[in-house]
């Protein structure tokens, strides 16, 4: 009786596009009878046997190429000659959405799309939020933004709509350009730099939480290295402990912080947050690296996962929590010191207006060209048809000059100034 059962319940999953083996999977969607628009560059993709995604931790060995539909940019492979990679899922909360982003290893590095070479990649639900954060980061001369390319893309013969293709961020020559830390490293001279860290507000591997204050904990992952011997986990255990300590001082013209974070960079970060009023900055996806060299400094970024809040902006960004439950960490603090505040009005007065003024007509240039894509999208994925790329431009660029009117109203003011 309880085979046959199972075997009901194997076929009902299978007619149903549900796994039998694991009943919290996302459904398969049927395939899709819309395809591309034609009017953007094409990614096409075929796993191996044809095998669906499922997982974000294991890739699965797939082909790909590229064909550029006329555009200005170099084919890669071709159907009859398609090169390797491998594929997973990628995210926390977006893995649950129908539309699924990815994560792609080639299996050689290249340059895709006039982005320099690398062999690892990520496929982004396109937003407009994307669009503008990451050209603001480039504006705000961080240290390395993130840069991506519109695609459309086909997986196994069946169109799965409008995707950026971006830079994943990673130590290497091209992106995070630091020293790297080897894994398990135990020489206490390479152990103080070669780190790519992101403070985070999701369990997950490769983390150590120690306590930010009396009131709440700061949680670390460590993206490179990946394993820890005891010696790494230790240094970096009292080094992130030694940098809460020099935050939270109290005293506000101490420059003891200074000497564990490059200020500069903290300032551009800050401003970033607050003209795209991310309400995710400075909780998650809130990177930070640390080159090995003599008086290196924690540097903060690269940014990633930039939102933005359509909504009349009243405070900082930080401090608006309506809309989440998380901690900002350490800005709070921060923003109370002086230096850091007399860091951000150099900062801002260096790119506002003129600089930060060229990300409108930058918008437009990419989002409007994505109209027929977007359109194409929004009926793949049975989303709202009126969210054309004429009203994503429109909104986003409204938002900006609103945050960014507010932002030169309120430059930060420190304890000592107040």
């Amino acid at each position: 009786m309880q085979n046959i059962t199972k075997a009901i319940c194997c076929l009902i999953s299978a007619l149903t596009f549900v796994s039998c083996s694991d009943e919290n999977e996302t459904p398969k969607p049927p395939p899709s009878t819309v395809s591309v628009s034609g009017t953007l560059p094409v990614l096409y993709i075929e796993t191996e046997n044809n095998q669906p995604i499922v997982s974000k931790e294991q890739y699965i060995n797939a082909s790909y190429w590229l064909d550029p539909m006329g555009k200005d940019v170099d084919p890669v492979g071709t159907e009859s000659e398609p090169l390797p990679m491998q594929i997973r899922g990628r995210g926390h909360s977006s893995w649950k959405a129908a539309k699924k982003p990815y994560k792609i290893k080639l299996g050689k590095k290249k340059a895709l799309m006039g982005m320099p070479e690398n062999k690892h990649w990520a496929l982004l639900k396109p937003t407009e939020n994307t669009v503008a954060g990451l050209r603001m980061g480039k504006l705000m001369d961080m240290e390395w933004t993130p840069s991506f390319r519109p695609v459309e893309v086909m997986l196994n013969n069946d169109y799965i709509g409008l995707y950026f293709l971006t830079e994943t961020i990673r130590i290497d020559k091209n992106r995070v350009n630091i020293y790297e830390q080897q894994d398990r490293e135990t020489n206490p001279e390479l152990i103080e730099g070669g780190w790519l860290v992101e403070v985070d507000n999701y369990r997950d591997e490769c983390q150590i939480t120690i306590p930010e204050c009396n009131r709440w904990n700061l949680t670390l992952r460590y993206h490179s290295p990946k394993e820890l011997s005891n010696a790494q986990l230790q240094w970096l255990t009292q080094e992130f402990k030694a940098i809460n300590s020099a935050i939270y001082s109290n005293d506000k013209s101490s420059t003891e912080w200074e000497e564990y974070i490059d200020v500069e960079s903290m300032a551009r970060f800050f401003i970033l947050q607050e003209v795209m009023d991310n309400p995710d900055g400075f909780h998650g996806s809130f990177y930070l690296h640390k080159d090995l060299r003599e008086n290196a400094r924690w540097v903060a970024g690269p940014i990633w996962d930039v939102t933005c809040y359509n909504r009349e902006k009243t405070d900082y960004t930080f401090r608006m929590k309506v809309h989440y439950g998380f901690t900002p960490h350490w800005i709070g603090e921060i923003i109370r010191y002086d230096s850091f505040c007399q860091t951000v009005k150099a900062v801002w007065n260096n790119v506002y207006p003129d600089k930060l003024h060229e990300i409108y007509e930058y918008i437009d240039t990419t989002v409007l060209p994505l109209a027929e894509a977007w359109k194409n999208d929004c009926e793949r994925w049975d989303e709202d048809p009126t969210q054309t790329a004429q009203l994503r431009s429109g909104r986003i660029k409204n938002a900006l000059k609103r945050n960014m009117e507010w932002f030169n109203g309120h430059l930060p003011e420190g304890e000592q100034q107040q």
